[in-house]
């Protein structure tokens, strides 16, 4: 078996039994953490110097419609009404099943570059088995652990929505392609739920995802959308358990927060993606305040970057920025900051392994855990000095600072580039992907697409 030790790094385990460790080692022992120690002998194992270099667990994006990512940078200046149209209207349908797998490995591949170590793919576009099949491949074939959230097609996200969930292909991709929930890529269900579709259909997707053995994510309390008590709604049929995560969240009421934490379920927050498009304000001290550490997600590449870094200081400024204009207004300061950058740091990491059922195997140094391990380089100018190595995570890195990581113990990168990855010839694949993509929507690639917002708006019985 494979030995690797990472020697003399500064270690931020996000485990509170290991805690933070100046300089130390870890012994990588085939597919886990065999040891964290100040100093660890092992004759046998590679050894890779990391003075200077941060080691943290792996990032976890716990949401994101990877498939999007063919039409990276389209909506910069969209809101959620403007995507709908754009990605909905326009472009979901055109998708090839081959397109769905180009996308998805361009996505994976792209999120695992910057530390993203665990991606779940909240997969909406499967137009047709073939198209299930493709995006299933193009998610393990980036080497990256992953969750596969199976979520419906196409033509069945036009809000309000009553075409009904293919359950056949579900069981199907479930009996195909996870067997069993070993892998280092697993299977869920994303449920659109009844801010999309009638709440009979919601439940079935639920009774679905819990006759298969898996766990459950939904979309809730995103703008104007989420405003129809959602929460409420799913209680009143008696399906709200331990084995759900909520994403965005951010205009449900303070009696759904309450839910969520009474009845175990986790959630999940795309902050940047949120302010922009208009799904409201940062919610995570509304999660805190119900008992709920909240994970992070990027969303989609159509409107933000691609990284845990950018996410981590969105949601830090945004929610500081809440506090802070209510202290203005009442005349006071805050002191201490509600949230801090070791709580984020947790969010992108521990919370984001539970939200995905993964924390028996990832989120956190922990021996006994997968070897899901980064390591930032930070002989650099954005992170000298280094005083406070937490701060410069969460504050100050960013993508070109990942030097080397670790994926169930197999290095996936070093010296700041992926392995095994031809980047040319990558490039000319997506490029030519994008281009006929492009051509059959009959709309151009260079920021000159005006696009309207969906015509069909929501509105709030409530």
């Amino acid at each position: 078996m494979v030995r690797t030790l990472i020697r003399n790094a500064t270690i931020i385990s996000v485990d509170p039994d290991v805690g933070d460790l100046r300089r130390g080692d870890i012994l990588i022992d085939g597919s886990k953490i065999a040891a964290i120690a100040p100093s660890i002998e092992a004759d046998d194992a590679e050894i890779i110097e990391a003075a200077n270099r941060i080691a943290i667990p792996g990032f976890i994006d716990t949401h994101r419609h990877t498939w999007e990512s063919l039409l990276r940078a389209t909506g910069p200046d969209w809101s959620l009404a403007q995507y709908f149209t754009g990605v909905r209207v326009v472009m979901g349908g055109l998708y090839t099943p081959e397109d769905n797998y180009v996308a998805n490995l361009l996505g994976a591949l792209d999120a695992l570059d910057g530390g993203i170590t665990t991606l779940y793919d909240w997969s909406h576009n499967n137009n047709s088995p073939e198209h299930a099949d493709a995006s299933v491949q193009g998610l393990k074939d980036a080497g990256m652990r992953g969750v596969f959230g199976y979520g419906n097609a196409n033509a069945e996200w036009f809000p309000p929505n009553t075409i009904a969930t293919n359950y056949d292909d579900i069981h199907r991709v479930r009996k195909q392609h996870f067997p069993s929930d070993d892998g280092l890529v697993t299977m869920a269900v994303a449920s659109r739920g009844p801010q999309f579709t009638t709440l009979d259909i919601t439940e079935k997707d639920f009774l679905t995802a819990r006759d298969l053995g898996i766990r459950i994510t939904i979309h809730v309390g995103d703008g104007l959308w989420g405003l129809n008590r959602p929460l409420v709604q799913l209680d009143s049929r008696g399906l709200l358990k331990d084995d759900t995560t909520y994403v965005h969240c951010n205009t449900i009421g303070d009696d759904e927060f309450k839910l969520i934490g009474a009845t175990g379920g986790t959630g999940s927050i795309a902050p940047e993606v949120e302010m922009q498009m208009g799904h409201g304000l940062p919610p995570a001290l509304r999660f805190l305040s119900a008992g709920v550490r909240p994970s992070l997600s990027i969303d989609v590449v159509t409107t933000v970057p691609s990284d845990m870094f950018n996410a981590m200081r969105a949601l830090l400024a945004g929610t500081r920025l809440m506090v802070h204009r209510r202290a203005l207004e009442e005349r006071t300061t805050v002191d201490p900051l509600p949230l801090t950058s070791r709580d984020v740091l947790e969010f992108a990491t521990l919370q984001g392994a539970k939200a995905c059922g993964l924390d028996h195997k990832t989120g956190s140094l922990t021996p006994g855990k997968q070897a899901d391990i980064v390591l930032i380089n930070t002989d650099s100018m954005n992170l000298i000095p280094m005083n406070n190595p937490v701060g410069a995570v969460v504050e100050f890195a960013n993508v070109g600072n990942v030097e080397a990581i670790f994926v169930a113990g197999k290095a996936r990168k070093r010296n700041g580039k992926l392995l095994d990855l031809d980047f040319p010839a990558f490039r000319r694949r997506v490029d030519a992907h994008r281009d006929a993509l492009f051509a059959r929507a009959g709309v151009p690639t260079d920021g000159s697409w005006v696009v309207t917002p969906y015509e069909e708006e929501p509105k709030s019985e409530f």
